[in-house]
């Protein structure tokens, strides 16, 4: 049976733990074994982690000491993946870069705040990932984020909608959903998720279902690989 490690926390706003229980529903349907932790302490066992096929981080605005990033690292480079929404796993670690690195990418802003309806547009063909899904309209936060130019994205969000600072800019399309490779680990990041509710929309719950199992898989065909030392970044980035 494949397993999966949920850890919740950080600022409550973001209804981690609501979140993190409908991720525990969607798992245990996709038969996973499930673990859910509310402490960051989840992530002290390197070698446990390694042997997990998904870890699902639900935690925003939080400190984290920098071995457990590490271990987490490791991990996904072994072939572990790594699964999440909104600012639970891309708004989870402001002051390390090591992680933003790995999730491939940091909130900024979300002009308009919640409540701002606009389209999520699929990029057709460009994964199975979101194979057969429409555009949809959502009302929530719309993410704007500093994002790796390596991500393999999926859906985006055309911005300006809410009038502010960068609306004098030309207009951008602001990735919603990607992918991206962290070693022989695959990393799935969807931007939707303010709150449970938009978490509990069905075309959201499909795409999180699909990034979910799509990160899994790819513990089985990681490559063996002999013991070696894991990329653990740069000194100079850490805090």
């Amino acid at each position: 049976m494949r397993k999966a490690l949920i850890v919740w926390g950080g600022w409550n706003g973001h209804q981690p733990q609501e979140v993190a229980e409908i991720f525990r529903g969607q798992l245990v349907k996709e038969g996973f074994e499930v673990e859910v932790s509310d402490t960051l302490e989840a992530f002290a066992d390197g070698e446990k982690l390694k042997g997990l096929d998904l870890i699902v981080p639900v935690w925003t605005m939080g400190r984290i000491e920098q071995d457990w990033v590490n271990n987490v690292s490791a991990a996904v480079q072994s072939g572990v993946g790594l699964a999440g929404c909104h600012g639970g796993m891309c708004d989870a670690f402001r002051e390390n870069t090591d992680w933003q690195f790995m999730t491939g990418g940091q909130w900024i802003s979300h002009p308009g705040n919640d409540g701002t309806e606009y389209t999520v547009e699929i990029k057709s063909g460009s994964s199975p990932l979101v194979e057969g899904i429409e555009d949809f309209k959502v009302s929530t936060e719309q993410y704007y984020l500093h994002v790796d130019p390596a991500n393999e994205v999926l859906a985006t969000t055309r911005f300006p909608v809410a009038p502010g600072p960068h609306s004098t800019n030309k207009a951008v399309d602001m990735p919603v959903v990607w992918t991206k490779r962290w070693g022989h680990g695959r990393v799935y990041y969807n931007s939707l998720g303010h709150q449970a509710n938009i978490m509990e929309i069905p075309v959201v719950q499909e795409l999180m279902r699909r990034g979910f199992n799509w990160c899994a898989e790819g513990k089985a065909v990681a490559p063996a690989v002999q013991a070696q030392e894991a990329y653990t970044g740069m000194a100079d980035n850490q805090l």
